[in-house]
């Protein structure tokens, strides 16, 4: 048996342990659309979320009637087991949060919602121990998604609200800062080019220029092109689990992230690693300014990148204003 058959068996086996089958939004989710192609450990997550998703839980729970009733955290042993799946492909070390002066690197882990101790903030409790409190719903699913393919980001925004509750404490209002960082956080996406010209069409709001007349140089998610000059990778977990169900007024806040045409050249996993560290350090940046607000990030209509949906190959699909609005008065970086 392989490395890898050895890492499903186990990884089947955690699964199967878990008694409880997942509801019926897991099994809306269609894991072929475009904006999930870029998801380290995209085709473990599918497997075992649909095996999960698929099991009849009055069966299920009527045959452990007997058992005593334990913590039922599917989606953290799922997230477990496919981020030991990826440090080993990898090899790597796991990865962990990034120290603060008062806290130390700890590990990454998924962890029952129930961990979380009553009254701690949630941003706390994962600098402070690195465990991730994991619900059993497509939020927190999409959200450990993004954790396995983004660690060093979500390492980084988690080490600045850690930095902004011990300058402001937690109240009412998270500040400019942190208000930064939850946008981004739930809704983001990174628009990724090599042409400049692109991304600062989108940040001005000029939708033939950034989306329409620029169409031939999109990279095709389903089918990487080494000689594309953008493409877009969603951040926001918020955003992925409305995606669930697509709607047209769905819209992202971006950032632009300029790359050389290597980039294009490279896998998908190597685009993503690549990306992660890049995207710590621009947001490292942008975070530490000291006007910034939500503002800095640029409005993206989401399904309105191109190869996102089908309906966008046709220009018309660009005229809807309530949508594809025009610009507002603001900076750009």
């Amino acid at each position: 048996m392989n490395t890898s058959d050895l890492l499903n068996d186990t990884q089947d086996k955690n699964l199967s342990n878990v008694n409880k089958a997942l509801d019926d939004s897991f099994a809306k989710i269609d894991w072929q659309a475009p904006w999930l192609c870029h998801l380290s450990q995209l085709n473990d997550l599918s497997k075992t979320v649909k095996q999960r998703s698929e099991v009849n839980q009055q069966a299920d729970i009527s045959a452990h009637d007997n058992e005593p009733h334990e913590s039922l955290d599917t989606i953290a042993k799922v997230l477990n087991s496919a981020l030991k799946q990826q440090s080993t492909e990898q090899q790597t070390l796991l990865p962990s949060t990034k120290p603060t002066k008062e806290q130390q690197a700890h590990t990454l882990k998924f962890v029952s919602q129930n961990a979380l101790p009553e009254g701690e903030a949630y941003e706390h409790f994962i600098a402070t121990t690195g465990n991730i409190p994991t619900r059993d719903n497509l939020h927190d699913l999409f959200n450990g998604s993004i954790w396995l393919t983004f660690p060093k980001t979500k390492a980084l925004l988690n080490y600045y609200h850690m930095l902004e509750i011990a300058q402001q404490g937690i109240g009412e209002s998270r500040g400019r800062v942190r208000d930064t960082i939850t946008v981004f956080d739930e809704n983001g996406a990174i628009l990724v080019t090599s042409n400049p010209s692109i991304g600062k069409a989108l940040i001005d709001f000029d939708w033939q220029g950034s989306l329409v007349k620029t169409r031939a140089q999109w990279d095709d998610p389903k089918q990487p092109n080494s000689h594309a000059q953008a493409a877009v990778y969603i951040f926001g977990h918020a955003l992925i689990e409305q995606l669930v169900q697509p709607r047209k007024p769905l819209c992202a806040h971006s950032v632009v992230i300029n790359v050389s045409q290597d980039f294009f050249a490279l896998s998908t996993s190597e685009r993503m690693t690549f990306l992660d560290a890049t995207l710590a350090d621009y947001m490292d940046e942008l975070l530490s300014k000291n006007e910034v607000t939500p503002r800095y990030l640029a409005p993206l209509p989401i399904l309105g990148v191109p190869h996102f949906w089908a309906e966008n190959v046709n220009a018309e699909f660009y005229k809807d204003s309530y949508v594809f609005r025009s610009g507002r008065q603001r900076r750009a970086r």
